[in-house]
């Protein structure tokens, strides 16, 4: 995939959270999500499912940055929730077939 590719693949997740439509995100079957407020999350339909259950929270996201490495790409955002904003940085590597395979989310533990 080039650069372009996989930073597409990547604003097609994002936008699943200001649009509420998941059908153009492109997990992997065996995609897995971490994050540091939930326990590891695997399987495509388990994500979905668990993605389906947060975007009515989420009023809009502000992306920051992507950064581009070989197969991963680091994406760091600011999310509005009902609760607040979420400062995030979310690393996605690994990519087969135009595929996510997993995606880790790191949020600062306070601040900007």
């Amino acid at each position: 995939m080039s650069r372009e590719q996989k930073i597409a693949a990547v604003e097609a997740y994002l936008d699943c959270f200001t649009t509420k439509d998941l059908s153009k995100v492109s997990f992997a079957e065996d995609v897995t999500f971490e994050g540091p407020r939930m326990p590891k999350l695997t399987g495509r339909q388990t994500i979905l499912g668990f993605l389906t259950s947060i975007v009515p929270m989420v009023k809009g996201i502000k992306l920051k940055q992507h950064i581009v490495e070989g197969d991963y790409v680091a994406t760091v955002f600011d999310m509005e929730t009902v609760n607040g904003v979420d400062h995030v940085f979310d690393r996605i590597p690994h990519y087969r077939r135009g595929n996510q395979r997993n995606t880790h989310v790191l949020l600062p533990a306070a601040g900007p």
